[in-house]
């Protein structure tokens, strides 16, 4: 008998030894903008290495995915590709009694995708919204040959389509858009597709060429790139944020701090986007 109780406290001095030998790591959850996946993904390969008692977990879903799971309280950053709503921080300043906290972290330039294959290299503004609302539906119509446009988006909840929506199209997308789960299916489908057409973060454009794009018909073709998001010549450019509904301490607050250092930021042009300065 007095065996197996010595026994049984010997077994429970290992477990707890164990335990504080081998702690588990702290887990910083980030979720949401599908733009920001490999940016994130890479921010935090390359802080765990440097912190390894630190676990990022980095999921993607769209900009409302993200903000909706800040609000449910099921991550502890949401990314978005596109400002919060103001009936989203209403929603958390009710939910927490906090005020939300906005972070922006990169800039990207709103990449136009076309098959290399297509003689078209550059459109206007003007022509990029008729040819999402509809309204253009045939290559020859914007100098290139005659063959039916096809178009290729994203999802609703993607801050990506929002944003493409409210500053390019200002209207209702075609219904012959053809809505695809994430940035990198638009850049497939388009590659694949001689005569298709869509829209994503520059540091997708993989196998298919930007479009430049112009402000009007008397100005110049640009192209998404670090000196032209700089100098705000390219016309679709946005900034990327990291969302919390608190502000942020501890680990998050170290991981945060180190996005925006040098480093960092460093890092940003090496995914594809670009830094802040």
């Amino acid at each position: 008998m007095y065996k197996t109780h010595f026994r049984r406290i010997a077994l429970l001095l290992i477990v707890i030894l164990f335990s504080c030998s081998f702690s588990i790591p702290k887990r910083i959850t980030i979720k949401g903008s599908d733009t920001m996946v490999i940016l994130s993904q890479k921010w935090a390969e390359v802080f765990m290495k440097k912190n390894p008692g630190i676990y990022i977990q980095v999921t993607g879903g769209g900009s409302g995915v993200g903000i909706a799971a800040l609000i449910n309280g099921s991550t502890v950053i949401a990314n978005s590709s596109r400002p919060i709503s103001q009936e989203e921080i209403e929603k958390i300043k009710s939910k927490y009694n906090n005020n939300s906290i906005q972070i922006a972290c990169a800039k990207d330039g709103l990449s136009v995708y076309l098959n290399n294959a297509n003689p078209v290299n550059e459109l206007t503004i003007a022509q990029l919204a008729a040819i999402f609302s509809g309204e253009i539906t045939n290559w020859k119509q914007v100098g290139g040959i005659d063959a039916k446009i096809q178009l290729y988006g994203r999802e609703s909840s993607s801050g990506t389509f929002e944003f493409f929506k409210d500053h390019v199209v200002k209207t209702d997308f075609a219904r012959s858009c053809q809505t695809l789960p994430g940035t990198a299916a638009i850049v497939n489908a388009v590659k694949k597709d001689k005569f298709g057409i869509g829209y994503g973060g520059a540091a997708y454009a993989d196998g298919v060429k930007d479009c430049k794009v112009k402000k009007d018909a008397k100005s110049r073709g640009i192209l998404p790139s670090e000196a032209t998001i700089k100098n705000k010549t390219y016309p679709i450019s946005r900034y990327l944020f990291m969302y919390l509904k608190e502000k942020p301490t501890g680990d998050t607050k170290k991981f945060i701090d180190w996005i925006l250092s040098a480093e960092g930021q460093n890092i940003i042009l090496e995914v594809g986007y670009y830094p802040l300065k």
